[in-house]
């Protein structure tokens, strides 16, 4: 069993990015890793081919992930069939996915943050333009949100092994 998790901003050179970092390292260090199919997708096409923004980047690197093989690619009709949960990172990606989604599917995708109770929003703020700070509050966000979809996804993973 593997689950497909795909994370939706804009121009995925931020925000989906660093969270399939995150939940990359988070999946390897709790054994998991071979359970998840984990990419990212950016609902412009502005930054195709692109690595990640240099600050998320150097913001994931602080704090332990590892960023650098990222190119952003666009997200593609097909995504939302082949990944379990397409996750958006504010609701602008959420109503883009749903838009594009076949009829049969167009509540798979969900809100990242959905998954993180504690949350105060449901939005992971866009950091892109603004200072190291604006990515590092993204980063907290993003790995509350990662943290809880490893919880909820664990015992799944776990007793299909």
């Amino acid at each position: 069993m593997t689950i497909g998790i795909l994370f939706v901003c804009t121009g995925n050179i931020c925000r989906s990015p660093m969270a399939a970092g995150v939940f990359r390292a988070m999946t390897r260090r709790a054994g998991l890793a071979d359970a998840f199919r984990i990419d990212s997708a950016g609902t412009s096409i502005g930054h195709v081919g692109q690595s990640a923004s240099r600050l998320a980047v150097e913001a994931a690197k602080r704090r332990g992930y590892d960023l650098s093989d990222h190119r952003a690619r666009s997200l593609l009709s097909e995504d939302i069939a082949r990944f379990d949960y397409p996750l958006a990172m504010d609701r602008s990606h959420l109503a883009a996915l749903r838009w594009m989604a076949p009829r049969e599917l167009v509540d798979r995708p969900q809100m990242f943050l959905a998954y993180a109770p504690d949350a105060r929003s449901l939005d992971v703020p866009d950091p892109f333009g603004g200072r190291a700070r604006d990515y590092e509050q993204a980063l907290d966000l993003i790995e509350k949100g990662c943290a809880s979809l490893l919880t909820r996804f664990r015992p799944l993973v776990e007793t299909a092994r």
